[in-house]
């Protein structure tokens, strides 16, 4: 526990740090801003997988699955790779509601903020009780790579006129019956004081609806983190660095998402691919490498046919 307890702590103070101290005053992440804080997270995260090999060579974390050092450490970065490309959807996702809210750019890290937090506590609660199922009902392991094969093809037949609208989801059209909302907005406040009483600002309900959208995103990342390890440290850990890095990553991405539309199909790949592992796993045992090496050909294949064919765009114009 005492290495839980670490870990948890270490990520308030992070987050307590990011909040309190480099962005206390609201302000417009530039790109250059983001860009840099991106290259700060994705190298902690890897740099992490040192902390994982000590840990497990040391023993000084429950091991229930008996990984060796090495191999953990694999499975954490292949996780982390994992909950890393999934997040690109839920960029895209973000983006929409902020501007389907008209959320000012200077408050959008606030907003992103206590989304990540609620992200954090509800990912723990799924994947809690993703690993307790596997361990305990073995069969689900079908049923979760049945789920994730069944949302690489949606999303390979899904076309543009599935696009997300904020303003008419259930979400919305919910709280709106729990809580009055208005369209006004006070600097960073979530909730102001009007003629009808305390009311709900845009910022609240872009939180909300975020956060029932991470929930739903979760869906599909945690049982293909599953696929990889059940081991509910290398899980969770992987888990929380790629959520921690997605505010950074949202800012250096948001402005440049049409540039990698070709990312879309690597997903795919990648659901396909761990659907099928966790399906097949009675039958073929693939090595650590495979799967590692597999979601990073698939990604850096999908970045460079990105920035290929957009460029034959713009010559093309």
């Amino acid at each position: 526990m005492i290495v839980w307890i670490s870990f948890l702590l270490a990520v308030i103070i992070f987050l307590a740090l990011d909040l309190g101290v480099f962005n206390k005053t609201p302000h417009i992440i530039s790109t250059k801003e983001a860009s840099m804080w991106t290259a700060i997270w994705v190298a902690l995260s890897f740099a992490f997988s040192g902390v994982i090999y000590w840990l497990y060579q040391n023993q000084y974390v429950a091991n229930p699955d008996a990984l060796k050092p090495a191999a953990a450490t694999m499975k954490y970065i292949t996780g982390y790779l994992i909950e890393l490309s999934l997040s690109i959807d839920n960029i895209f996702v973000i983006a929409i509601i902020f501007a389907s809210f008209k959320i000012p750019q200077k408050y959008q890290h606030r907003v992103l903020f206590w989304g990540i937090l609620g992200a954090i506590i509800f990912r723990g609660l799924m994947i809690f009780f993703g690993v307790m199922i596997i361990n305990k009902f073995a069969w689900t392991t079908y049923l979760f790579g049945a789920f994730l094969i069944f949302t690489a093809i949606k999303m390979l037949f899904s076309g543009e006129e599935d696009e997300f609208e904020p303003k008419e989801s259930f979400v919305y059209k919910t709280l709106g019956k729990i809580i009055p909302i208005t369209s006004e907005t006070d600097k960073e406040k979530f909730f102001i004081q009007t003629k009808k009483g305390r009311t709900a600002t845009p910022l609240f309900v872009a939180l909300i609806v975020i956060e029932v959208m991470d929930v739903l995103f979760a869906v599909d990342s945690v049982p293909a983190i599953l696929a990889i390890t059940s081991d509910p440290f290398l899980v969770f850990s992987s888990n929380i660095f790629a959520i921690l890095g997605l505010r950074s990553m949202y800012f250096f991405l948001a402005n440049m998402l049409e540039k990698f539309s070709y990312l879309e199909y690597s997903l795919i790949a990648i659901l396909t691919f761990v659907g099928l592992k966790m399906i097949l796993h009675d039958f073929i045992e693939l090595p650590e490498w495979v799967s590692l090496g597999f979601i990073a050909v698939s990604l850096i294949v999908g970045i460079l046919v990105s920035l290929k064919m957009g460029k034959e765009s713009e010559l093309e114009e």
